[in-house]
């Protein structure tokens, strides 16, 4: 069977979103994405106008579908879901269902401020934030809002150290072949569903 031919602009993807994983954003240039897609300069500037606009079209394609699989995931759990089943929905579409390139990507991301705030954060994570908002305030309602904002942050922020070491872990721990994903999984649940259960005694 002969495999159907990648077009342009899938190409042209594929490279950025493997360079800003492997390299960061700031150090990946348009020259470098134009010879990993094998393209010219003209192609990125039909499909995408400029490297800018190529971040926001590489970020898009990947957490628009996490963020419906966790809203997905959050329904499934049923109209009072506990902390665990709220963290697994909020953390297991990145860290278990794409491959090493995106989880790159994604750490990338997570620790990038201005990539974070201004190109993740505001168009695509704010109502996400919001709508496991109100499930951990069922499950914890003794916790404040900005209680729970400040724990979510402190969550986001573990799984950026994850996401952006993955590939270090089995050397930092001392293991001998690198931990596969769901056990990763299984420990921040555990870690972030006990920092919610704590006492709010500022």
């Amino acid at each position: 069977m002969i495999a159907k031919p990648v077009d342009t602009k899938t190409r042209i993807l594929d490279a950025a979103e493997k360079l800003f994983g492997k390299n960061g954003f700031d150090a990946t240039s348009l020259r470098d994405i134009t010879t990993e897609a094998d393209v010219n300069l003209a192609a990125v500037n039909y499909h995408f106008q400029s490297k800018d606009s190529l971040i926001d079209a590489v970020i898009a394609r990947r957490i628009e579908p996490v963020n419906e699989k966790r809203l997905k995931m959050l329904e499934s759990a049923g109209p009072n879901p506990n902390l665990e089943q709220i963290m697994i929905a909020f953390l297991a579409p990145v860290m278990v269902h794409h491959p090493p390139a995106v989880l790159e990507l994604m750490g990338r991301m997570l620790v990038n401020p201005d990539i974070f705030v201004n190109r993740l954060f505001k168009s695509h994570l704010a109502p996400i934030v919001e709508r496991f908002s109100v499930a951990i305030a069922k499950a914890v309602p003794e916790l404040s809002k900005t209680e729970i904002l400040w724990r979510l942050q402190f969550t986001g922020g573990a799984m950026a150290h994850i996401l952006s070491r993955t590939h270090l872990l089995a050397g930092m721990m001392g293991m001998s072949e690198p931990p596969d994903r769901q056990t990763i999984l299984a420990r921040l649940v555990t870690f972030a569903a006990a920092g919610f259960r704590a006492p709010e005694d500022l």
